[in-house]
């Protein structure tokens, strides 16, 4: 689905009068991202969709694709099949393992003192988005039957931890 078709859908369903006035953006501009944008014979405007994928393109940084997801209430999670080709299945389940013990001794280092600083806390949000992110990539390889996909993921490592 192209940009502007996910717009048009959303302002089916939500109103672009709002919309503008929440941006302060004219109703106008806000039609002109459900149409398709003047470079495909179309009238629309370059839309933020546009322009996010665009910032992702050229800085292939998946910080952005993971603080646009947890905008939504969601987590971003690169999709395997778009990784290449890896290696053994037993090392990607021994990741798995080490990941999982890594989030747990960081989340018994923190609470030791039986308190969480919010220093502490963002460290256990890292290692578990890191968790999330390794375990999501070994089950969508096992669905796939493509464990080859698994090791590229494992190799790339997980996304930078936030500050």
């Amino acid at each position: 689905m192209q940009s502007h078709e996910v717009l048009r859908e959303v302002f089916r369903k939500t109103s672009a009068k709002q919309v503008a006035a929440d941006l302060g953006l004219s109703l106008s501009l806000i039609y002109k991202w459900t149409e398709p944008p003047a470079d495909d014979a179309g009238s629309g405007a370059n839309n933020p969709l546009d322009r996010v994928g665009q910032l992702i393109r050229s800085t292939h940084d998946p910080r952005l694709a993971q603080w646009v997801a947890e905008q939504a209430g969601g987590f971003f999670i690169r999709n395997p099949a778009k990784l290449p080709h890896p290696g053994q299945l037993i090392p990607l389940t021994n990741d798995i393992v080490q990941e999982f013990a890594d989030m747990l001794a960081t989340i018994a280092s923190s609470a030791a003192d039986n308190a969480v600083t919010p220093e502490e806390a963002k460290k256990i949000r890292a290692r578990w988005e890191e968790l999330k992110s390794v375990t999501e990539g070994f089950v969508r390889a096992c669905e796939g039957g493509n464990f080859s996909q698994v090791r590229r993921a494992a190799e790339d490592g997980p996304p930078p931890a936030r500050a």
